[in-house]
């Protein structure tokens, strides 16, 4: 499912002394199945960006269109949008609240008025989705889990909708080096399984050159800069004069390269692993 926004400007409190112009004609286009990075400091308009494509926000002007349908003209079906746009905000395991994990996965799929054999099939399908076995844990409390495997539930939540667009916001937040690359990994093979279009919100380089195939970055208010991991990261000077970074290991081999060390560009460990040893043995066979 593609989206496509245009010109969208967004303002907050406009009119009053505390007016603020969170997004300033935005243009940019995802494409059905890409799986994009979206970064930015804090206040770049990331988040206003992101509620803005299932309308949980709507613009001062411009337009947002999803899968050719303009989701901010006037009598735009909502529910529907929000359906095919899931939203996984930030600390999501803070919106658990029912008593099993079984029935906070069907809370949607309950309120779209769906029959019981095919809510059952879609909490299990979800759970599953997320690394998770849905005999084992469908009774439990979701209080009673760890800080991860609620983060996979409450992602479980959202997929239980069958949206055909998941937008997930720093979805490792607050995890532990082992909750995060669990959480990521499935993202990934989610990605991959499903075919969807996700868009992640994160402040970690390592994870986006590492996951996404294009960068969308964002600075006061604009799309700054769009392009594959490595052509984004080229651009060190530009990231880090909005302020924004590169991945450690894409520092690290910058400067070997200034030191006449050429290696050429890394965006991930694997990557230096290789060049370094190619590097090196060509040096023991001069």
């Amino acid at each position: 499912m593609s989206i496509e926004v245009r010109n969208l400007t967004h303002t907050y409190m406009k009119g009053t002394v505390f007016e603020h112009k969170a997004l300033n004609d935005v243009n940019l286009t995802i494409e059905d199945g890409e799986f994009v990075g979206l970064i930015g400091h804090t206040g770049s308009g990331k988040s206003t960006l992101i509620q803005h494509l299932n309308a949980l926000l709507k613009p001062s002007e411009g337009s947002i269109h999803i899968d050719g349908i303009d989701i901010t003209e006037k009598g735009a079906a909502l529910k529907k949008i929000r359906q095919m746009v899931g939203l996984v905000f930030q600390y999501p395991e803070h919106q658990l609240f029912e008593e099993t994990v079984y029935r906070d996965v069907a809370f949607g799929p309950q309120n779209l008025g769906l029959g019981q054999q095919e809510i059952e099939a879609r909490v299990k399908e979800a759970l599953e989705l997320v690394g998770m076995d849905y005999d084992s844990v469908k009774d439990k409390s979701p209080f009673e889990l760890s800080g991860g495997q609620k983060r996979r539930v409450a992602i479980a939540g959202v997929l239980a909708m069958e949206p055909k667009v998941l937008i997930l916001d720093e979805p490792t937040a607050g995890l532990d080096p082992k909750g995060r690359d669990e959480i990521l990994g499935e993202i990934k093979r989610l990605h991959e399984k499903r075919k969807l279009t996700v868009i992640l919100v994160s402040h970690s380089m390592e994870d986006i050159a590492n996951l996404v195939d294009r960068i969308i970055v964002m600075g006061k208010g604009k799309v700054v800069l769009t392009d594959t991991p490595r052509n984004v990261f080229k651009q060190a000077d530009l990231l880090y004069s909005i302020g924004l970074g590169v991945p450690q290991v894409t520092m690290l081999v910058n400067e070997l390269n200034k030191k006449g060390i050429s290696i050429g560009d890394c965006i991930s460990v694997d990557e230096a692993y290789a060049e370094l040893t190619k590097y090196l043995r060509s040096k023991l066979n001069d």
